[in-house]
């Protein structure tokens, strides 16, 4: 399976933007895809997580509220729709796949495959 991360960009601080993960090779059925985020110098910090085979979603408490994963199966494209963006939110932004179990979702080391990343980067 390869990721193909995309959507990221400039906003300002309260602006929305979409990320998208292509998924290629195969279906995402028995996956559960995650979305992570790094900033320069910080480790990869857990933001969402999905599981193909049933839709449970699963949220950091920083995004909460303000950040909708959901997905496309005709696309096999999983999406994070990210409103009210803070500056904080600056970070690249990557996807990942795993098979564990969903309590460990949240710990990037964790994860088998990633995609290549995407810059979202929002000014005050």
């Amino acid at each position: 399976v390869q990721l193909q991360a995309s959507g990221g960009g400039l906003v300002q601080a309260g602006g929305s933007l979409r990320l998208s993960c292509a998924a290629s090779g195969r279906t995402l059925s028995g996956y559960i895809v995650g979305w992570f985020r790094q900033a320069p110098g910080k480790e990869r910090e857990f933001v969402s997580a999905f599981r193909w085979s049933g839709g449970t979603t699963r949220y950091a408490d920083s995004v909460k509220g303000r950040f909708t994963i959901s997905r496309d199966l005709a696309k096999n494209t999983l999406y994070l729709q990210m409103n009210s963006l803070k500056p904080e939110d600056t970070a690249v932004y990557y996807c990942g796949l795993t098979r564990i179990v969903w309590s460990g979702t949240a710990n990037h080391k964790r994860y088998d495959v990633w995609g290549q990343g995407t810059q979202v980067t929002v000014s005050s």
